[in-house]
């Protein structure tokens, strides 16, 4: 009797809708929560866990099963969860996968099922009211130290600010939405919850880190952040549909490294930096924390004479790293090399990638910006 019930449960893994987690979309889920009907991965088995009041886990293959439970699955499922418990979800709302970190997934996981804020919208406040403020923990961008300070994310002003006082008049930093990103780097900030914001000063990029102790508070954040971007794009491109809009809120980068690279006349010793590829800019640093880049190149498309080379030019001198990148542009030769091969595959993959990529007419505009760099 007991085998027939597993098998039963096993069954309902057949249905299109259970072949994923139903909360970050990972393929063959092998847990399911009994109380909510869901078929899930390991990883968010152990965050429903955590929530022990709403939701309670078994294994599909080595627990037992009692008809009970077997019926309830049975009329519920990754299908009809996601219509209960993701009826209005608002567009601009990141739903997280599988690669991304623990804080995004146990927020969302929550925000559904313990919070159910897509179920009431009224509870969506903290981030699509267009307004938002309180204090943050933000790095120094001389000592490193991380100290308190009021952020205020404004839509009607198109911007978010940050004081270095509470009680100051006037902001350290007003951050314009058009060219804002922010994107979860707990690893790089040493904290679960650590968030990189980049904007553009002078078209050069500029990146802030901060954190929260509470990790609802830092998902707000991150939330409103891409309602205040997908605002104003709704605006700027009127005829867009959500689809086109979403995927422009916020990126995570496409690589970041370690690589060595030497200077423009390639006669310089290599050095060794971090390297961060943000969509069309690669952006090096001398330390994966510091607020500004030492040097950015724009990567454009092949059609427009940009080509990434497997290896260095036999006369290149000066790297201690073997396994070398040459990224030509019509203006210059780059030379990089990576540690390990893995890494300069890893590499090679995003340039190439970048490069078969055609440019859109308004990266054109920031291709002639670089150009004319001095």
């Amino acid at each position: 009797m007991a085998k027939e019930r597993r098998k039963a449960v096993l069954e309902l893994l057949q249905r299109p809708a259970n072949a994923r987690c139903a909360d970050c979309g990972a393929p063959d889920p092998d847990w399911a929560s009994y109380t909510l009907g869901v078929f899930i991965c390991l990883s968010c088995s152990g965050i429903h866990r955590n929530i022990p009041q709403v939701s309670k886990v078994k294994s599909v293959r080595l627990d037992a099963w009692e008809d009970a439970q077997v019926e309830f699955m049975t009329s519920r499922g990754n299908h009809v969860a996601r219509a209960t418990f993701e009826s209005k979800v608002p567009p601009f709302y990141y739903r997280p996968s599988a690669s991304d970190c623990q804080l995004l997934r146990e927020q969302w996981i929550r925000a559904k099922y313990e919070r159910q804020e897509f179920t009431h919208p009224e509870r969506q406040e903290p981030y699509s009211a267009g307004y938002r403020e309180g204090f943050l923990w933000k790095r120094g961008r001389d000592n490193g130290q991380f100290l308190s300070r009021k952020f205020v994310l404004t839509e009607r002003e198109g911007a978010l600010k940050y004081f270095n006082r509470s009680d100051a008049k006037e902001p350290k930093a007003i951050m314009k939405i058009e060219h804002l990103n922010a994107t979860f780097q707990p690893a790089k900030i040493g904290h679960p919850h650590g968030l990189q914001v980049t904007y553009l000063k002078d078209n050069s990029t500029r990146n802030i880190f901060v954190y929260h102790e509470d990790g609802k508070e830092m998902v707000d954040w991150f939330n409103a952040l891409r309602a205040a971007r997908f605002h104003y794009l709704q605006v700027a491109f009127p005829g867009a549909s959500d689809a086109d809009l979403v995927p422009k809120l916020s990126r995570n980068y496409l690589q970041e490294g370690y690589m060595e690279k030497t200077g423009p006349k390639q006669t310089e010793g290599f050095r060794k930096r971090w390297f961060t590829m943000d969509d069309r800019r690669l952006m090096y640093f001398k330390d994966p924390l510091d607020a500004f880049a030492r040097g950015e190149v724009f990567i454009g498309s092949r059609e427009s004479g940009y080509t990434v080379l497997d290896g260095l030019p036999p006369s290149t001198q000066g790297h201690h790293w073997p396994h070398g990148i040459t990224i030509v542009t019509p203006e210059r030769r780059f030379l990089l090399a990576c540690e390990t091969e893995s890494e300069q595959r890893a590499w090679m993959e995003v340039f190439r990638k970048v490069v078969d990529r055609p440019m859109l007419p308004q990266e054109y505009a920031v291709e002639a910006h670089f150009k004319h760099k001095p």
